[in-house]
């Protein structure tokens, strides 16, 4: 399985942080915030990725990443999404890179707690289809909301006033080789984009999608709150991890 992250647009709820870089090569806590989905996506065993980008600021990936070493990495390919044409458009560019394989795409602002090995190893034994993962959140009004049956996934709603669940479609998704024939088919939205919702619908009316529940804390960064947010969450978390090192260091010093 080869693996996609999307870092274009303009980043416009960002500005002016986003006057002089991509909004993805802002900080979170202590790293850029492209390394957390770089990251995501090694850790599920992927090692073939693609940086999607665009804007004034795409030579910035490759003088921050070059070739992903400091993933263990030797190699990542990169193509440039012109305009704001939308998430499907922006995967649409990942076509020749997938070359008849299977992708997990991860958007580049989507920081998690967990990781999502399991999800990628059920994908990976799916016969065919797609995969999302779904979260439960208080504010599911903003993010696309799937509605579930049983364990069926009866369709997804992209930003509703009343939404039918409280189940958002995070912004990680996988995908067998039929995704591009999907985009194809696509017409722009009222915002004039190619939407990733109704790609996943697409694939809910073939009966061929499935999810998995994203464990751990889930955030985008795509707003000053969220960005906030997810430096805090990120935080916290690496303050845990020293504490719980501290702990098992002092357990083994005096024996336990």
């Amino acid at each position: 399985m080869k693996g996609v992250v999307l870092a274009g647009g303009t980043g416009s709820r960002l500005f002016p942080l986003t006057k002089i870089t991509n909004k993805h090569l802002l900080p979170i806590y202590d790293k850029p915030m492209i390394y957390y989905p770089i990251r995501t996506l090694v850790d599920a065993g992927i090692k073939d990725i693609l940086i999607v980008t665009g804007g004034k600021n795409a030579g910035d990936f490759l003088r921050l990443l070059a070739n992903g070493k400091e993933f263990g990495l030797s190699h990542l390919d990169y193509t440039y999404q012109e305009g704001e044409g939308g998430i499907a458009d922006a995967l649409d560019l990942a076509e020749h890179f997938a070359d008849g394989s299977r992708i997990c795409v991860i958007l580049g602002d989507n920081i998690i707690e967990a990781g999502i090995r399991d999800a990628v190893d059920a994908f990976r034994r799916q016969e065919r289809g797609a995969r999302i993962l779904l979260k439960e959140v208080e504010d599911a009004e903003r993010f696309g909301v799937a509605e579930i049956s049983g364990d069926h996934i009866v369709g997804i709603e992209e930003k509703p006033r009343r939404p039918k669940s409280n189940l958002a479609v995070t912004g990680i998704y996988m995908y067998d080789e039929t995704v591009f024939e999907k985009i194809k088919r696509l017409v722009p939205s009222n915002r004039g984009e190619l939407e990733i919702t109704d790609v996943n619908n697409a694939y809910i009316a073939d009966g061929t999608m499935t999810f998995s529940y994203l464990k751990g804390w889930w955030t985008d960064a795509g707003t000053f709150d969220s960005l906030l947010r997810a430096g805090n969450l990120v935080s916290q978390s690496a303050a845990k991890r020293e504490r719980d090192l501290a702990a098992v260091a002092k357990g083994e010093a005096h024996g336990v």
